[in-house]
């Protein structure tokens, strides 16, 4: 008797959600980054009960033809990439195409969409309950996709049952929007808890220069969080040479080329000193606009305050950093949450000046030239010399002897 067997394609789904969908807010999650990668413009995302009854998010997005949204829901099927090279430099959002088909498996999901370059006002609606399609039909639509997630772990009641209350729910689902609207300033965000309004943000007109993207960026953290907050900027390039691997079969000494130089840029606000949180909450750090989490990153802004920060205390920031696709790992986690660089160190070393100098400019008041180029293993800039400290006679004090 064989004891090995194929586990179903449901149940396969089913393990796959156990790890891509975690919480309400992991749909939200999935379902808003293949809206952005869809070239979206308008952002709608609306929750009941935290989430558990119904997550809803609208897009005016590219949409889908029919036979593209019959094709989606099965596993690994994504526009993203093409092949496996593809995934040494990913520039989207989304990868693996594993979400819908998680997402479909553990819930009543129903998704309707219509592609904005169709000549017809028909759309294609699909509807499924615990990953078994239901109905498909035409039905009117808006250029663009809606997904409607009803009853989240209803044919999973261990994993519905170790949810958190809804206040706590709609908060971890609340924070992801706030890093999404802060990624895409030029998107447009709505968000609706139970029927209500809890914000409307429209979009900021950006261009591709990097003083219209900073002040799109200052714009959409004033929306947010308000005007009170004292911000610097950081405005940091390099070009960074990379030494080049030396072959196995016939080791030799690192090399540079210069034809491998890449651009290494970090752009955005930290918190002047003084500002600072119990927690890295406020620390927002985005790689090729993908909201990370890297504690090498998080080491390097401690690196960079240095002695301008508190013990125990941690910096307020919203950094973007670019650089080149191949030289950042994000599939390393089934949520994409978490990324490895190869040049840990080289990376780590640069976001630290880049802190190092935005403060230097602070304190000597003159604001720092952005467009600074090192190499990877070149020295630190020069410290500048403190200017001379005139000093007066002390009054009441005796004249020189002879």
């Amino acid at each position: 008797m064989n004891r090995i067997r194929l586990l179903a394609e449901q149940v396969a789904n089913q393990i796959a959600a156990g790890e891509v969908i975690e919480r309400p807010a992991s749909v939200v999650k999935e379902l808003v980054e293949n809206a952005l990668d869809a070239q979206a413009a308008r952002v709608t995302v609306e929750v009941q009960a935290g989430g558990r009854s119904l997550v809803r998010v609208v897009d005016d997005g590219c949409g889908m033809s029919r036979d593209d949204a019959l094709l989606c829901l099965e596993r690994h099927a994504t526009s993203k990439i093409r092949r496996a090279e593809d995934l040494a430099a990913i520039a989207t959002m989304g990868v693996r195409g594993e979400a819908l088909p998680s997402i479909a498996s553990v819930s009543r999901f129903t998704l309707t969409t219509r592609e904005k370059a169709a000549d017809s006002p028909e759309g294609t609606q699909i509807v499924i309950s615990g990953g078994k399609i239901v109905e498909v039909k035409a039905a009117g639509a808006a250029p663009g996709t809606s997904v409607e997630v009803r009853q989240l772990f209803f044919n999973l009641p261990a994993r519905r049952k170790f949810l958190r209350t809804e206040e706590t729910e709609s908060a971890h689902i609340q924070h992801y929007l706030m890093i999404a609207a802060l990624g895409y300033p030029e998107v447009a965000f709505t968000f609706r808890r139970e029927g209500r309004l809890v914000w409307q943000l429209p979009p900021v007109k950006t261009g591709t220069d990097a003083a219209s993207r900073l002040a799109a960026l200052r714009e959409r953290l004033r929306a947010l969080y308000g005007g009170e907050q004292k911000l610097l900027t950081v405005d940091y390039c390099a070009e960074v040479q990379f030494p080049e691997e030396p072959d196995a079969e016939a080791p030799q000494p690192s090399t540079f080329n210069p034809q491998s130089a890449t651009r290494f840029r970090l752009w955005g606000f930290i918190g002047a000193p003084g500002v600072s949180r119990s927690t890295r909450e406020d620390q927002h750090l985005f790689v090729n606009r993908r909201p990370v989490e890297n504690r090498g990153l998080n080491f390097a802004l401690l690196e960079g305050y240095h002695t301008a920060l508190m013990k125990g205390r941690y910096p307020v920031a919203c950094l973007f950093l670019e650089m080149d696709p191949a030289g950042v790992d994000v599939n390393i986690h089934p949520a994409k949450r978490e990324v490895k660089f190869h040049r840990e160190a080289d990376v780590r070393r640069l976001v630290a000046q880049a802190v190092r100098q935005a403060l230097l400019a602070f304190h000597t008041g003159k604001p720092e030239p952005a467009g600074a180029k090192v190499a990877a293993q070149g020295a630190s800039a020069p410290e500048q010399p403190a200017p001379p400290v005139e000093q007066s006679a002390l009054p009441n004090f005796p004249a020189a002897l002879k």
